[in-house]
């Protein structure tokens, strides 16, 4: 398969690096396009007001290309200006950091892999349960032949499929899940301190409520061991209150 590989994490994170070496040993063609630099937590953003930069990227028997912008530009930049035809598949990841429930509005992981989405590519975001994994082979392997056994063109257009590593070793896994998502948001607070010339700063934090979390869904399942999959979309047309404003406009008429 030809498949586009990007990130949020860098062109230079293990999670990347990994699915790499995986996918290019199982025989695919894989290009790399990722960000320079760490753009998590951007969403969908994308660069309008400054030029993208291009760096080649050659060490250690790998071979990208990162840019001076975000996942989602390295989508837009890879399949309109650089690549001579479509990939089969785009993957983003391996994220660190689980992106499960509201995290899919957040994460540049999952934004990079709905840009591939929207322009009718298969999509899959992948990522895991740990922000400071040390070495992701044992998933990026496990990546490497679920790509290889999934039918991708039955998937229905403009379709993600959202991929959590729980933060344990995979042999200790409980199995693979297919589950939707949590509805649970964060709690968020800031860290109120000072710097060293005593001036005032705050630095987010924020956890989900898991007492509020459903089994069955993403976060739950996660937290217990499993491999979660959730396929998404992403028309946010509130169907059940367009009907009704429909009715409200014909009474105002």
């Amino acid at each position: 398969m030809d498949i586009l590989l990007t990130n949020d994490d860098g062109i230079h994170a293990v999670g990347l690096r990994c699915l790499y070496r995986s996918l290019t040993q199982a025989g695919h063609n894989v290009c790399v396009v990722a960000p320079l630099t760490e753009q998590s937590a951007v969403g969908h953003s994308v660069t309008i007001f400054s030029p993208v930069r291009v760096k080649e990227i050659k060490e250690d028997g790998f071979r990208g290309l990162g840019l001076s912008g975000t996942p989602v530009d390295c989508v837009k930049w890879a399949v309109s200006h650089y690549l001579s035809s479509r990939p089969d598949l785009i993957i983003s990841g391996i994220n660190n950091g689980a992106n499960v429930g509201v995290d899919v509005i957040y994460s540049g992981t999952v934004s990079a892999a709905t840009e591939g989405a929207l322009v009718g590519l298969s999509a899959l975001a992948v990522s895991v349960d740990n922000f400071s994994p040390q070495d992701l082979t044992d998933q990026a392997e496990w990546v490497s032949r679920f790509v290889a056994k999934f039918s991708w063109t039955s998937l229905p257009e403009r379709c993600v499929l959202n991929l959590n590593f729980p933060a344990i070793d995979l042999d200790e896994c409980a199995g693979l899940k297919v589950c939707p998502q949590t509805d649970v948001a964060y709690k968020d607070f800031y860290d109120h301190r000072q710097d060293p010339r005593g001036r005032s700063y705050f630095w987010l934090g924020g956890e989900i409520p898991m007492h509020k979390v459903q089994e069955n869904t993403d976060r739950y399942l996660l937290s217990k061991g499993y491999i979660t999959l959730t396929p998404l979309r992403f028309d946010l047309t509130n169907w059940e209150l367009l009907k009704e404003l429909e009715k409200w406009s014909i009474n105002e008429g």
